[in-house]
Formats: structure tokens, sequence, C-alpha cells
């Protein structure tokens, strides 16, 4: 089936802001000092120098539209020396304390960010102005005027950017920080090369709202979007991105138009990425290798984001970055390594800022290992055809404890890392339906076949936190590995975006299934990296249904199943199945 005449997208509702609890009040200008020393309560972090807070700050675009922006600056710096760093999302301008969005307390603990390492007036997912103007900087926290990337928004960033350069108190220096919607936006923002924007530091920021979040591998995973989208306030509709995917399930010009075109940025970049995200890993691994200069580096942590996001290692690293870019500091960040990886050992304290030169690490080389009727892996494919199946359409609920799961086990002899994506090569059929969506998963097992997980929380900080133990089984708190999924309709390879690393689907036309026909599923599983010693094991898992744990508890059980009866997979003779994995032998 060809993909469907894009003629527009659709909209929804969005929830009208209370006048005070939502943080969205009437823009009036006004400006005031909060002194330093000053804090929200005994319980938040004070400001450390006096901070001029500049609310409903009006900046008009380029189309005569308006929106309005809250400034954070050094009250005493002297005119024209303030760099400027902007963060963009729709979860407000006035700060956590009056009303935005911030869902820190939703997760036990709060990821293991006590609440007085903030002071309460940062935005979501962005640099706390307590913090950072008292290291030099001007923190910029828009309003923006719609919601869910593209062309319009990335237009919007730009003229916002120019505006505040021309500011008497900026030196003409503005950098974009922040991570999740507010990585995300950098993408786009950065790509139409803004004359003042200087740098940029995507915090983990997916790229891609159609492959990497709505419609990975063609199989509609919106239930955490439906969440986050009933959270957005505003007086205006906002896109409605997922009834518009049920229109239009195929790509078309709407979806091409978020993806960001991350060659086209400029600008030098500090990219962050994890592999715990469920949505924002690939983005932020396809954003460092596809800018095209040198003036680039990639560090990729053993935790969460928003745990990451608020250490004072990251912020004091960051500074690092903004003073040599947005300053003219002579302070060696050039000299920093170019890639820091961190390698996952579950049992045993995760191994952290691993240098390489590049991203693909050069001296990957490709294990295979083939799927066997014993659910084994091993290096040669077994001589005669075989047949495994499940049951496709159980109930799940996401937890780590779901049935109908195939399982394939790899022991090593000797160390290995396994660093970047792997892809599973499957041939199955389907007697019960015309289309299947396959969902696989690497695990790691000890030395005994115990399989693990990874605590994204370090321990000190879990006690600090009061964090509930045994920690709750929330993709935040815990990883379990790296996945992959495909819609087997959706198994034509997009010739261009594929790599030898990497199998991209170009999702533009159906390919229905004949009951009980035999096809290849090229699936690939997004970036990791686990640390094997000698004994332990990868486990390879197939199943039917997501394996990822769910985002919060109450999203549990919340994806539909959209399979029907039996899948079987077929191993040996002419049916390869076969895992292909990213290997640094002897690491």
């Amino acid at each position: 089936m060809a993909a469907e005449n894009f003629d527009t997208h659709l909209w929804r509702s969005t929830l009208r802001p209370e006048m005070v609890d939502e943080g969205y009040e009437t823009p009036k200008r006004e400006s005031k000092t909060l002194p330093a020393g000053w804090r929200l309560t005994d319980k938040h972090a004070p400001f450390l120098v006096d901070t001029l807070w500049e609310r409903n700050v009006e900046v008009k675009m380029r189309d005569g539209c308006k929106i309005y922006v809250d400034i954070f600056r050094p009250r005493d710096a002297a005119a024209g020396s303030v760099p400027a760093i902007i963060t963009w999302s729709p979860y407000g301008k006035s700060a956590c304390h009056t009303g935005g969005f911030n869902p820190l307390d939703l997760i036990p603990g709060r990821v293991g960010v006590p609440q007085h390492r903030l002071s309460g007036f940062e935005k979501f997912e962005a640099p706390d102005p307590a913090e950072w103007t008292a290291k030099g900087y001007a923190i910029v926290n828009p309003d923006p005027r719609g919601t869910h990337f593209g062309d319009v928004e990335a237009n919007d960033g730009y003229d916002t950017i120019e505006y505040i350069a021309s500011l008497q108190w900026c030196n003409g220096n503005v950098g974009l920080a922040g991570n999740s919607w507010l990585g995300i936006a950098q993408w786009f923002i950065a790509a139409t090369q803004p004359p003042h924007l200087k740098c940029i530091a995507p915090l983990e920021g997916a790229g891609d709202l159609y492959r990497d979040i709505l419609c990975r591998g063609g199989i509609p995973q919106t239930a955490f979007w439906n969440f986050l989208s009933g959270l957005l306030r505003g007086r205006n509709q906002q896109e409605d991105v997922v009834g518009t995917l049920k229109k239009y399930p195929l790509m078309n010009k709407y979806w091409e138009s978020k993806r960001a075109n991350m060659s086209g940025i400029m600008v030098p970049a500090y990219v962050v990425a994890s592999y715990s995200t469920f949505l924002h890993t690939f983005g932020s691994f396809r954003g460092f290798q596809e800018i095209s200069h040198d003036k680039k580096w990639l560090r990729v942590h053993a935790t969460q984001e928003w745990h990451d996001l608020y250490q004072e290692s990251t912020n004091s690293e960051l500074n690092k970055f903004f003073d040599f870019y947005l300053k003219g500091a002579k302070n060696g960040w050039h000299k920093t390594p170019k890639v820091r990886v961190s390698l996952l050992r579950y049992n045993k304290e995760p191994l952290v800022d691993q240098s390489y030169p590049d991203w693909p690490i050069p001296s990957t080389v490709a294990g295979t290992l083939y799927l066997q009727a014993d659910n084994s892996l091993a290096k040669t494919p077994p001589p005669t055809p075989e047949t495994l199946s499940y049951m496709s359409d159980v109930p799940f609920q996401q937890a780590d404890d779901d049935s109908e799961e195939l399982y394939f086990t790899y022991t090593f002899p000797s160390p290995c890392a396994l660093v970047g994506t792997a892809r599973a090569v499957l041939y199955m059929a389907c007697e019960a339906a015309d289309d299947m969506d396959v969902f696989v998963q690497i695990r790691k097992a000890d030395v005994s076949g115990n399989i693990l997980r990874h605590i994204n929380i370090p321990a000190v900080n879990r006690k600090s936190c009061n964090m509930p133990e045994p920690v709750d089984l929330i993709n935040p708190l815990v990883y379990l590995g790296p996945t992959g999924c495909l819609r087997a309709s959706h198994r034509a390879l997009d010739k261009k975006l594929s790599s030898q690393w990497w199998p991209e689907h170009n999702y533009s036309a159906k390919q229905p299934l004949r009951p009980g026909e035999v096809i290849k599923l090229d699936i690939g599983l997004w970036q990791t990296g686990i640390y094997f010693e000698p004994g332990e094991k990868l486990v390879l898992k197939v199943s039917g249904h997501n394996m990822t744990l769910a985002e919060f508890p109450d999203l549990r059980g919340a994806m539909p199943s959209f399979n029907k009866g039996k899948h079987s997979l077929h191993v040996g003779g002419s049916f390869q199945s076969r895992l292909v994995i990213p290997m640094i032998p002897n690491a």
C-alpha cells in the first residue's frame, strides 16, 4: 500500500493555564532583584550573586508574532559583558516554583537529585539560573508559541537568539543548552545557523519525531506522548501528533519536517548521551555523527538524563565548554577527548570516561552470533533448519516479568566490550495475521546465568534522597539493555539512511505478509556500552511485545498489542537468523 497523500496535520485542545498555579500569568513586564543568599525556601539552593530577574520580556518574531521570555542575569555585570544561554521548550518561562512543568517529584527519590541542589527557579530540564548567574551567564527561558518541532519553531529560535544578542547587557555570544525537549529543539534551531549562536549543548535529545519517538520501527508507541501532551498548557491548540500518526502512519512531508538536519549545524557542540532513555539515545549519537565539523564532543554517562543534568561535575564541564566559546577563555577545552564512553558492568560500578577518538569507535569489529535451536548463540550457523515459536498476543506490563519471550545465550570466553549499535537479522513467519510486531532486547547475565539489571542512580545518591529499596522497576531508574523493534510490513530498508552498523527502514509503503511466509527482518538495536568479563553471558530476547520498562508505573500495560497468534522464528539451513554485535575485543 503506497503512502497516502498528505494534506494537513491535526490539532488537539490544550489545557488552558490557571492564573496562578500554572505559572503562565498575564504578560506584564517587570524586574526584580534576587539578592545573593536569597532562597525560595530553606530547602532550596540560594542565589550566589545579586540576580536581576526580568519577567515577560517581549520578543517579536519575523512574522509579527510576539513571544515572552524571562531573563535571569548578574545584576552588577558591566554592559556588554554577559553571554546568554537560551533554554527552548514549552515548559514555561517562570521557573518550576511558579507552576512550570517539573516531574522530578513523580519519580521516587527525585532520580537522586535532592531538592536542596536546585533553587526552584530552574526551568524543567534546563540549567539553574541561581547557579549560572554566579558563573557570569544570563539564563533566558522563552515561552514558545508552539510545540512539536519543525521549521517555524526553528525560525522562532533563530529570531530569539538574534534579539537577545542585541541587548545592551549581552556580549553578543549566545549558546543553547538543556536536556530532552530542550536538546531536541537545539538540533532544529542550530541548523538555521543564527549568526550570534556560538555553540550548543544538547544534553540528550532525539532528532526524529517519527523514527525516534512516536513510531520507532514502524510501531506506534504513543502512550508516553499522550501523557506528555496532556500536561502542556496554552490558550491555543497544539499539534496532535498522535492523531496525525493514526491518520498518516506512513512517512510523508510532515514527518520528514520533524527530522532535524544535523549536518546543517556549524557551531561547536557538546553532546551528552546515555543508554537509559527510551527517547533520546539514538538522536544524541546521530547528532554527534552527522555534525560535519570537528569541533564536537560526545560524553556518554552511565546514569539517567535528569540525574546527570544536575550533577556538579556535569555543570562544571559544561561551564568550561561555554567559557571557551562564549567568553573566549583560554582554558584548554579544545584538548578534551572527543569521545568519552561509559561501559556498564551491571553487577559492579560502571567504567566511566573511557576515551576514544571518534564514534563509532574505530577499533570496533562486527561479531556475528547465530541463533541455535537449543537457545544458544554460536559463531557458526546450525546446519539443519529448525523452528522456535512464542505466542505474540499475550498481555504484557513492561515490568521485566512478562511471558512468551525467547532467550538465546552466548558465553564470552575472554573480556569484551559491546559498544555501539547491534542488529538482529531474523527469519520469521506468522500464520494468524498479515503483519506482526517483533521486539528484541540484549541482556547481560552473570557467570551463573542470572539476568542482571543496571540501576541508573548511584547508591550514594539513592541513599541521600531516601529512594526506596529495591528501586521501582521503571525506565528512569533501571536499565535492562538495548532494544530494537520492527513492524514486519515496514521491513524495506532505506538505503540512504542505512549503514554498516544501522538498518534504517523507509516507512513509505507497507508490505503485507502472506500466512506462513518466512520473511527476513533486519532490526537495529539502539546504542549501548556493556562490558563482559570471561564467563559472563549475553542474552538475546525475542518477543511480540515491548520489553523496555515503562517510564512511569501508570504507563505499565498502556501499549496496546497489535499482534495475533503465534510467531515462528526460523534458524539453520537457509534461514541464518543471527545477531551482529559491535565488539571491542580484550577491552
